[in-house]
């Protein structure tokens, strides 16, 4: 049985969890990294979102150059997978393709056209920055 934890992001800068499980999972298997599916998988009817990424059960990232569902070891010069401290530094390093198979745990989506519902979850996750109560003057 296949899970994957979905992390949707809106226009607005939020990001919602969700979790989909069975059949729905099912029908991403084999999708890839720009890819638009129905929000009807991730639990939003009406919704369009696109993949953008993910990262396997060890955490290792996906990378949308690489066309294969598992992990490679291969030489990053910049890009996904790959924090950069000097120029023209290269390292190997364990990289996963751009399909989505099932050793995936974390999928990452962005909306690009809403659908009639808001999406409402049990926990919100923002992103960019502090949180409006916590600013000081």
């Amino acid at each position: 049985m296949v899970e994957f934890k979905v992390n949707v992001s809106t226009k607005d800068g939020k990001t919602y969890p969700k979790e989909v499980k069975d059949q729905h999972a099912n029908a991403l298997l084999g999708k890839k990294i720009g890819d638009e599916v129905d929000g009807i998988f991730v639990g939003l009817p009406g919704y369009r979102l696109v993949i953008t990424g993910g990262s396997d059960k060890d955490g290792f990232s996906m990378r949308s150059d690489m066309n294969s569902v598992g992990r490679k070891k291969i030489l990053l010069t910049k890009g996904t997978g790959l924090k950069s401290t000097k120029k023209g530094k290269r390292e190997k390093k364990y990289i996963r393709g751009k399909i989505i198979g099932q050793e995936l745990m974390q999928i990452n989506m962005k909306v690009i056209k809403e659908g009639p519902r808001k999406i409402e979850t049990e926990t919100e996750i923002e992103r960019g920055g502090a949180d409006e109560g916590s600013q000081t003057a």
